[in-house]
């Protein structure tokens, strides 16, 4: 196994709190691991607390936040940092990851933003990687964003996230929706992009559904079933790299939970046809 890969394995989903009463009968063997955004639960307390812990104490869990703004030019968060620290410890989560964008500019912006691809964007988003990594006491997984402008593009999006993983020394969690949405935004080959990327330190990946705004412009929303060309990127990924531990994310607009189920069974199919011997659950 990769020294960048997650300690958790095969199929996950993302846990919201409208699904924790409905998967509360269900197991290990139907979802490998789960996720949750460390703002969205820390300090909370009574009722919520309890069913958290009960599926924590059940399933593998990483971390994905949400508002550390690691491409912002405000002081990082690290008082955020040290109290998603001690819910990991907590809650004996496996890895923390966050997205390769900003939300705050003196102040919460509410979004995810594109980082310019410029020189100047790797240093100092390294260097706050770098120190995120410290303060947490591991290397973090930092996710490929869709975007919809490149303001003061100096370089390419894939030579962008090279630089800055490999001058952090971090992990990349990647997406692989949001490849697709930007292949069609943004006008290149996805196959080629996803070649492209340090594939060997993918720490695990995400796969999710969009919105069609138009023919040429397609929104990242978490908020439908995975389509196609996402399945078939995903199936290339496992042929590059094996079957890559791989989470659904599902937001909002949430189907019934057989047909959550039937999406993260999809991911555990394509991973066992990458390596035969894994037997499906």
């Amino acid at each position: 196994m990769s020294e960048h890969r997650f300690e958790v394995s095969g199929a996950g989903l993302g846990l919201r709190r409208s699904l924790l009463t409905g998967l509360s009968d269900v197991g290990p063997d139907s979802i490998n691991f789960m996720e949750v955004a460390p703002e969205n639960w820390i300090g909370v307390g009574g009722r919520l607390a309890k069913q958290l812990r009960a599926y924590t104490e059940r399933f593998p869990f990483v971390c994905h936040g949400l508002s550390l703004s690691i491409g912002s030019r405000d002081p990082l968060n690290e008082d955020l940092l040290r109290s998603v620290k001690r819910f990991m410890t907590e809650h004996n989560i496996r890895g923390y990851s966050e997205h390769l964008s900003f939300c705050s500019d003196e102040g919460q912006l509410y979004d995810l933003l594109p980082i310019p691809f410029t020189e100047d964007s790797v240093h100092r988003v390294a260097a706050r990687i770098r120190r995120a990594q410290d303060i947490l006491g591991q290397r973090i997984a930092i996710e490929n964003a869709s975007y919809y402008c490149a303001p003061g593009q100096q370089m390419s999006e894939s030579e962008f996230i090279n630089q800055v993983v490999a001058e952090a020394d971090c992990s990349l969690l990647l997406d692989i929706n949001n490849i697709v949405v930007n292949s069609i935004n943004h006008r290149y080959d996805a196959d080629a992009f996803l070649r492209s990327l340090p594939l060997e330190r993918v720490a695990y990946a995400h796969i999710a559904g969009h919105y069609h705004e138009a023919e040429d412009l397609r929104v990242d929303t978490h908020g439908a079933p995975v389509e196609a060309p996402a399945w078939q990127l995903l199936e290339t990924f496992y042929q590059l790299s094996g079957p890559v531990p791989t989470l659904l994310e599902r937001d909002f607009n949430l189907p019934p939970i057989p047909e959550l189920l039937a999406e993260v069974g999809q991911i555990r199919r394509y991973q066992h046809q990458a390596q035969p011997e894994l037997a499906p659950a």
